[in-house]
């Protein structure tokens, strides 16, 4: 095949996805020339699985991703059919928006998002390979499977599950990416391992999709959305008013029978399955089995779209032969005469081990050569899109000749997404929760701009329309914190005291410790008057503050005794492997993750506190 020079770019961006998106605009933001390629472009952005956005601690990382000057919350915003806050009856630290998303428009959505945003291209084809410099350790370009060559000085890599993708149900199996689309299988594994990546082979699946009209709703919990409730981006002004309802039903014994009578066409327990499944969202074959004391599996029943029948059956993943599926999912309430128009599939893929990434996500290796999404090893749509920024934002940063953006763990989930997969590395498809968080009191999503806003603005991602709704949050956020200090008369709170079992108070007290009572702020501002002119959210948040003030003390006593360590940095050349006092264990774990900081080489595993003390000893000498 001839090969010919396809245009000259500063970065090019292998995959379309939501990682490859959130990549390419924060690098054509910020000046630079960019180059978007795509197997097809009618899957920019594509939700090959859930159609939603946010959940458990993902909301937390689409609000973050807004908050950085990122596009998926705003889009997002547009394409809502429901929106609802998860875990209301827990704390706010674990508090999370889920909307549920119209999936085909989200991607008409962010393609003219793609397509009107200056100094970027979209093109269709297929990288089949990296290029580099006569020292292979700088990138060049990228080659398509036309023998087109971009030349460049940034490669991101966001393959997402279409990477040597094969779709799996039962006996049969097919070289594909997800609902159809074309995979690559033109050999950029292949190159990636011979660049010096480690590959490995992860798998995922999604439910089956079935017709709303042959559905018996009648028979269902019905789930509805919430009005009153802010939206994921802080550019937008509030959540639809007109919202579609999901449902609720579940699996039962005659499912489950079905199932395990079929488990030996399963192929997770045939061995057609190679790849690791992610384990916080397993197959309905893996509840049955691992949950075997279990009567019933909940199940959601969600709509794909405003213009579509497409019911996406939420809890029920399976890569169960097809007649099998339409026998089992038969047995659900409501679905006994359900016709499927998807069927669920699983799908293998290949992805990378992020160990041999920086927390830029820089390859070690090579220069100027990124990876995003779930070619680290990652599972979700907010987890690719958060990196996707991060890899993006550091390419541009980089060619700018500024300091890169590394989000510690305090400064977000983010932060701890990226510090968990560059420092520990994951075995099986790693999806964010709020337990892993450690600082999640801190890291709250009513206050991502707070933590996030001006680090975006230096990185120049936040835009001055991004920036000033900022500053009218901050300066309402200033005055809010004001008048919870105002100190109210004794007699002017009596009655609300009583109201809570509290005898009148001998001396004035402040809003904030009549909140720190369990008295809520809105009876508070009823009572007492104030707060005129402050956004509903703002006050929110300035609730919470005051609930958990004890709580947020001793965290930021954490991150600053945290922070020490961080500031000890570690030298680049430094020789782990002739450190006496080391264990073996500690020396070569240490010598491949190459930490940045102390902080960050005591959460490697296999690192352990005496280590760390000799590792001490050692830089002070």
């Amino acid at each position: 095949m001839n090969r010919f020079i396809e245009g000259k770019y500063d970065a090019v961006v292998i995959g379309a996805g939501h990682a490859g998106c959130e990549a390419a605009l924060a690098l054509a933001r910020t000046g630079f020339n960019t180059v978007m390629l795509t197997l097809n472009l009618d899957s920019i952005a594509f939700m090959a699985c859930n159609p939603s956005i946010g959940g458990t601690a993902k909301g937390q990382i689409v609000r973050e991703i807004d908050a950085l000057g990122g596009e998926m919350g705003i889009n997002a915003d547009k394409a809502l059919l429901q929106i609802r806050m998860l875990n209301r009856g827990k704390g706010a630290a674990v508090q999370s928006l889920r909307g549920q998303e119209d999936k085909n428009y989200y991607h008409t959505l962010m393609k003219s998002t793609m397509e009107n945003t200056p100094n970027l291209k979209i093109l269709q084809g297929e990288a089949v390979e990296i290029l580099t410099d006569e020292s292979g350790k700088k990138v060049s370009g990228v080659l398509t499977s036309f023998g087109g060559i971009l030349e460049c000085r940034s490669v991101i890599v966001a393959t997402g599950v279409y990477l040597n993708g094969s779709v799996i149900a039962g006996e049969w199996k097919q070289k594909s990416g997800p609902n159809g689309f074309q995979a690559a299988n033109g050999g950029l594994t292949e190159n990636l391992i011979k660049l010096g990546f480690t590959v490995r082979r992860f798998k995922t699946g999604t439910p089956a999709r079935v017709d709303a009209r042959t559905i018996d709703f009648s028979k269902l919990d019905i789930q509805d959305g919430e009005r009153d409730i802010y939206p994921f981006s802080f550019m937008s002004e509030q959540v639809p008013q007109e919202q579609r309802p999901c449902y609720l039903t579940y699996t039962n014994e005659k499912t489950h029978e079905i199932i395990r009578a079929n488990l030996p066409r399963s192929p997770l327990y045939g061995g057609l399955i190679k790849g690791t499944g992610p384990r916080y969202c397993p197959s309905i074959e893996d509840k049955v089995v691992r949950f075997a004391d279990k009567e019933r599996h909940q199940l959601f029943l969600e709509p794909e779209g405003a213009d579509t029948n497409e019911i996406y059956v939420q809890g029920m993943s399976t890569s169960l032969p097809h007649d099998v599926q339409k026998a089992m999912y038969r047995t659900v309430k409501g679905l006994e005469n359900c016709e499927i128009m998807r069927y669920a599939y699983a799908i293998e893929y290949d992805c990378i081990d992020s160990l041999d990434l920086y927390p830029t996500l820089e390859y070690k290796k090579i220069e100027g050569l990124y990876t995003a999404g779930q070619i680290n090893g990652t599972s979700g749509y907010e987890e690719a899109a958060a990196q996707g920024l991060i890899a993006g934002l550091n390419a541009s940063l980089k060619m700018r000749d500024l300091p890169p953006l590394i989000l510690s763990r305090d400064d977000g989930y983010i932060g701890v997404l990226i510090d968990d997969l560059v420092t520990k590395g994951t075995n099986e498809p790693y999806r964010m929760m709020t337990s892993r968080a450690e600082y999640r009191i801190v890291l709250r999503q009513d206050n991502p701009d707070f933590r996030l806003t001006e680090k975006g603005r230096i990185a120049g991602l936040v835009n001055d329309e991004r920036y000033a709704v900022y500053q009218k949050r901050k300066q309402e956020y200033a005055l809010a914190t004001e008048q919870m200090q105002v100190t109210a008369k004794p007699k002017e709170v009596e009655e609300l005291l009583a109201k809570y079992g509290y005898q009148k108070p001998q001396s004035g007290i402040s809003r904030a410790d009549l909140v720190r009572r369990g008295i809520p702020l809105k009876e508070i501002i009823e009572t007492l008057g104030g707060f005129e002119n402050i956004s509903k959210d703002i006050i929110e948040t300035v609730e919470i503050d005051a609930k958990y003030s004890g709580y947020l003390e001793k965290g930021l006593e954490l991150i600053e005794k945290a922070k020490r360590l961080e500031e000890k940095k570690i030298p680049d050349d430094i020789d782990y492997l002739s450190i006496g006092g080391l264990r073996l264990e500690a020396r070569q774990k240490l010598d491949k993750i190459r930490p940045a900081s102390l902080g960050q080489a005591g959460r490697i595993s296999g690192v352990s506190p005496a280590d760390i003390a000799v590792l001490m000893v050692y830089l002070t000498k």
